[in-house]
């Protein structure tokens, strides 16, 4: 069976100042999402999940899924504060998303094969998807070997804010054995600086180093990995209202539990988003000239 696609786009988007998921950036109206599910279209991807919140399901059939007619098999999937696990409640003044892993449980009912998720603001190139679809392709439905595409630090960075990463700490095999949660990422001249959680000096990172950006490969059987431990994390963090179950954090600690393996996939595509208002004509310019270069028709659902 073809990988399903599973798509994350039920954040707020605080720092953008909008609904960056359908902001339009291509030649034609699309938004970065068209672009993710046309490359998956064209690598071997099958059916695709939206995880979203209930509250834009409209806007998203109004600005997305209408553009591409019969030409994707879709379904929604809705992530929800109060789809936890019986015996937590949500905190009293919580409105910010639980955080990515707990979208991936969202889509669960969705989603009954190997499967990639990524951020929809974020555009990844067709070479991550072409990597990704092979791996995804030769995995067995039961396997717990999972991966992730891996992007050089310097092309993530954005020229308007500082960012956070995730480092992907190998061994010889290219089998991740560790993720460092790294924040105010920056570049400052020919220099990358960074913070580690709980700390308020600044390191210096090469800006080779391999970070995540949130392109994954799972089977199905992450669904119950996850779980188990986004109950551990509500036991721990749930009373906290910004607190975020994050798909990163979640993996190091299946690693370092040896319930999962997770193979990191470089690629040479390029990377840009939308963290910030100011970067959306960075994005503009960046498919323009993938479009001039014929990567992409002017109109991608014509």
């Amino acid at each position: 069976m073809k990988p399903t696609l599973v798509l994350l786009a039920a954040g707020i988007g605080s720092r953008f100042g909008g609904l960056k998921q359908i902001e339009p950036v291509g030649l034609s109206g699309e938004s970065i999402i068209d672009f993710s599910i046309f490359d998956a279209l064209h690598t071997g991807f099958g059916k695709v999940v939206f995880v979203i919140r209930k509250e834009i399901e409209d806007d998203f059939r109004k600005h997305v899924v209408s553009r591409m007619g019969d030409r994707i098999d879709y379904r929604f999937a809705y992530q929800d504060l109060e789809d936890i696990p019986a015996g937590f409640t949500v905190p009293e003044g919580r409105k910010k998303p639980w955080g990515t892993a707990h979208a991936v449980l969202c889509a669960e009912s969705r989603v009954d094969t190997c499967f990639a998720v990524l951020n929809c603001d974020d555009f990844y190139g067709r070479e991550s998807f072409k990597i990704l679809s092979a791996f995804l392709s030769s995995l067995p439905p039961e396997s717990q070997q999972g991966a992730l595409v891996g992007f050089p630090l310097v092309k993530t960075l954005s020229d308007y804010g500082t960012v956070s990463r995730a480092e992907c700490i190998t061994d010889k095999k290219d089998n991740l054995t560790d993720i460092r949660e790294l924040t105010k990422v920056q570049k400052q001249g020919n220099i990358v600086t960074a913070r580690e959680p709980g700390r308020e000096d600044e390191i210096e990172l090469s800006p080779d180093i391999t970070v995540s950006m949130n392109m994954f490969g799972f089977t199905p059987e992450i669904f119950h990995l996850i779980q188990k431990e986004f109950a551990m994390f509500l036991k721990e963090s749930g009373d906290q209202p910004a607190s975020e179950f994050y798909i990163p954090s979640a993996l190091d600690v299946l690693i370092k539990k040896n319930e999962m393996s997770m193979s990191v996939l470089p690629t040479k595509s390029a990377w840009f988003g939308m963290t910030y208002k100011e970067d959306l004509p960075m994005v503009k310019k960046s498919i323009r000239d993938l479009i001039e270069s014929g990567m992409y028709p002017e109109n991608l659902w014509d």
